[in-house]
């Protein structure tokens, strides 16, 4: 049987709801080693920045409607050229129509972010939006690996390897199934931002409520 692990305001494990303690030899709960690394290495954060860091969805979509596409027909979680060419528009024209300067952090990640010393940004966001968002919040993450550095979605691997990591020396925080799905074939620890409501828990995830609660998974 496999469960959702959710971490709480008080910072206690809960798993469906019961505390952790009750279910010893559920994926090593009682061995905290599969979410806490040792404390003097600590895990590496890669994070994605749209949806998980920065809540971008208003400046995402009022790209795309001045551009004349309708609400309805627009989602998240895609490479950016990908959803243009699908709604039929030019991607210059989106980059033109993306405002850099309104998507604002979710209340907590500037506060998670001035706690990583070892961080990096893993998106499928265009890497002119992504680099200028990531000036004006001066934020310098160790690596940042935006929609030109894959041959199509985003992928775990070359941050790895750019990083000199093992899978099992990072953890991916990310908000939606594709960030998911990244983790696992990477066979990197994957915590979702619990914190974004458009975030759909899938049984076995590591739900985050706060940002701050990603530091108990890296270990710090």
């Amino acid at each position: 049987m496999a469960f959702d692990f959710v971490f709480n305001h008080s910072e206690t494990l809960a798993i469906a709801g019961r505390t952790a303690d009750s279910h010893c030899g559920v994926r090593s709960v009682c061995d905290s080693d599969w979410y806490r690394a040792p404390m003097s290495t600590g895990r590496f954060a890669i994070c994605d920045l749209d949806g998980t860091l920065i809540d971008s969805d208003a400046a995402l979509v009022e790209a795309f409607i001045t551009l004349g596409v309708p609400r309805s027909s627009i989602s998240f979680g895609h490479v950016i050229a990908e959803e243009c060419e699908r709604l039929g528009i030019s991607l210059d024209a989106y980059i033109d129509a993306y405002d850099t300067a309104a998507a604002q952090p979710f209340p907590g990640v500037v506060e998670l972010i001035e706690s990583l010393d070892r961080w990096a940004i893993c998106s499928n966001k265009h890497v002119v939006s992504g680099r200028a968002e990531l000036e004006r919040l001066g934020w310098t993450p160790r690596r940042s690996m935006f929609a030109d550095a894959f041959d199509g979605p985003k992928r775990l691997g070359p941050m790895l390897e750019e990083l000199s990591l093992q899978p099992s020396d990072a953890v991916f925080l990310g908000d939606t199934d594709h960030d998911r799905a990244c983790a696992s074939e990477a066979g990197v620890t994957f915590a979702l931002a619990g914190w974004n409501p458009r975030a759909v828990p899938r049984t076995g995830d590591i739900v985050l409520e706060r940002p701050q609660d990603l530091l108990e998974i890296l270990g710090r």
